[in-house]
């Protein structure tokens, strides 16, 4: 193009030129979004069998037992519940931002303590298992208390693929058998349940035996204890504990329904990216990471038919 033609076309200015639309910009959907549409295939119902009710004043406490993890603590939760052990016992202690812990408050004191009843007396510690046979879902996110974190059959977990060993994490809600100093001093008849910070250092060495499914709120607002321990010295400041019975033991009608998303599916990956990556008007920064004990596993009631 000579300059005579250049000059023309800088006076009649550009071409007419039509220019594709840029496409809309995704839409990011939120957890809970992603959560209310999972289809019903990524719920699964827990095993009667494997559910706790602790029937407080002001309601009931669900709990899933984790078999595949404690066994032998589990068939001796199941058989204390059957006796009817902790029918009339309490939740004697409240830490803050640590535990609340339940069951005979006068254990160590033989004269006054409760019998277990059919349950046994000695049982072997079970910090942690093979991971053998085991599913793992685990998360992409780096843990600082083992090589890899996730979960196995809806628990938050860690794992120690060089050392064959998996153990489930002291995360919110999670519930341990407590001990004395010696590894295989638990029996599971003195429960505690995490409410506050993630105490992870308490991971591999305590038999962690399931986790609070429901009225984690029941057990969260207990009236905290002294320091340092937060054990009541007066007894009227503990909190009753009606019963405690197994799912599978208490009539179909009284039981409450509810379910667990899954944590092998799409949705409970794509809730967790969403929590990962938050990308809405109110986050200025993405964190890009997300903590094993700060991954939720939804829990709903079943959709009316």
């Amino acid at each position: 193009m000579n300059l005579r033609v250049l000059a023309l076309c800088s006076l009649l200015g550009p071409p007419n030129v039509v220019l594709a639309a840029e496409p809309p910009p995704a839409k990011t959907r939120a957890a809970g979004e992603i959560i209310a549409a999972a289809p019903d295939r990524d719920w699964r119902t827990p095993e009667p069998a494997n559910l706790l009710y602790m029937e407080l004043a002001a309601g009931r406490v669900i709990i899933e037992l984790a078999p595949q993890f404690a066994p032998e603590h589990v068939a001796n939760i199941r058989a204390l519940a059957r006796g009817g052990f902790w029918n009339g016992t309490s939740i004697y202690r409240a830490q803050d931002n640590f535990v609340v812990q339940f069951g005979d408050a006068d254990a160590d004191t033989p004269a006054k303590a409760k019998s277990l009843g059919a349950a046994r007396t000695h049982l072997p510690a079970e910090f942690h298992r093979s991971t053998q046979g085991l599913p793992f879902d685990a998360l992409p996110d780096r843990d600082g208390w083992a090589p890899e974190a996730g979960f196995s059959g809806g628990f938050p977990a860690a794992r120690d693929p060089a050392a064959n060993r998996v153990w489930l994490a002291h995360c919110y809600g999670a519930v341990g058998a407590g001990r004395n100093n010696a590894e295989d001093s638990s029996t599971g008849a003195e429960l505690y349940v995490v409410i506050g910070q993630s105490p992870r250092q308490l991971d591999d060495n305590l038999t962690v035996v399931g986790r609070v499914l429901q009225g984690m709120e029941l057990l969260s607002a207990a009236r905290r204890g002294p320091p340092p321990m937060g054990i009541y010295d007066n007894p009227a400041d503990r909190t009753p504990i009606r019963s405690i019975r197994l799912a599978s033991d208490v009539p179909e009608a009284e039981r409450s329904a509810l379910q667990v998303l899954r944590t092998d599916t799409a949705s409970f990956r794509d809730a967790t990216e969403a929590r990962r990556n938050r990308i809405d008007d109110f986050y200025k920064r993405s964190a890009g990471h997300i903590d094993l004990c700060n991954v939720p596993v939804p829990v709903r009631s079943p959709p009316a038919r």
